[in-house]
């Protein structure tokens, strides 16, 4: 996810998006890119706790970076992009894609 233009424009565009494209509830698959820091990728699974969700972690080829794919329930594009939000304040930086 790029925020280089205005985030709430961002966010109010990917809202329309999921309204768009997707029957509410439903899975939603987020993907963050974070250094490969054990507290930020433990930071981001700890928001997703008791949600249902199925987290996988794959380290970069130098070990660098850590990408982390979350398959979870959501109720809403609201609560996606909620989730985004908790992320992006939470990890210091994470790219979301």
């Amino acid at each position: 996810m790029s925020t280089a233009q205005n985030p709430e424009e961002f966010y109010k565009k990917l809202k329309e998006q999921l309204y768009d494209t997707t029957i509410w509830p439903a899975e939603y698959l987020y993907k963050f890119i974070v250094p490969s820091d054990k507290q930020k990728i433990e930071t981001i699974e700890s928001l997703f706790d008791n949600l249902g969700a199925v987290i996988n972690t794959t380290e970069s080829k130098n070990g660098k970076y850590t990408s982390v794919s979350i398959n979870v329930p959501m109720k809403s594009p609201e609560a996606v992009i909620q989730k985004y939000k908790d992320v992006a304040d939470k990890v210091e930086g994470v790219i979301s894609l």
